[in-house]
């Protein structure tokens, strides 16, 4: 049976500017063809880049994609990889305090968290335990981390134009 063919984005949040290429060179061999990174300062931390590359591949290029690319210091990523028929999706973010985090995810792009996680958690009793292992399942202190380096460029990407109406 073959493979099937996947497809996500690499969001490369913050990279010192001498990373850049090396970058490239990682995603591209994990994907297996050169890849040219359209960058972009980073706005939230000064002297960084920021890019975002749409790939495709054979299911699980994803993982290969985030293994390639998690050692570096000061660099904050996520990987997406969409669910196939044949494999289930995921989602990589990494930070330099945190390290890397791995979420299954569905269809709709949602995380999925297995049941016997939730068991565990809920078996703490402890509603504070039990929230903070749900909060680690679900990446909680990773989106909370790279929220600022993913809408930091926002404003420069889509600039809002807003229209006046005048009626009568």
């Amino acid at each position: 049976m073959a493979t099937p063919s996947a497809r996500g984005v690499v969001f490369i949040h913050s990279a010192p500017k001498a990373l850049c290429p090396h970058l490239e060179w990682a995603v591209g061999r994990s994907i297996g063809r050169a890849v040219n990174f359209d960058w972009q300062n980073q706005p939230a931390l000064p002297g960084a880049r920021r890019a975002e590359f749409s790939w495709d591949g054979p299911a699980g290029t994803g993982a290969a994609i985030a293994t390639a690319i998690r050692g570096w210091e000061h660099l904050r990523f996520e990987v997406t990889e969409d669910p196939t028929p044949g494999s289930t999706g995921g989602r990589w973010m990494h930070t330099p305090d945190l390290g890397i985090h791995f979420s299954q995810i569905d269809a709709a792009g949602s995380i999925v968290v297995g049941e016997e996680r939730v068991r565990a958690a809920i078996a703490l009793a402890d509603p504070f335990e039990m929230r903070r292992e749900l909060d680690v399942a679900l990446g909680t202190a990773w989106d909370d981390e790279l929220e600022i380096f993913r809408t930091a460029g926002d404003a420069i990407a889509s600039p809002v134009v807003w229209l006046q109406h005048r009626a009568g």
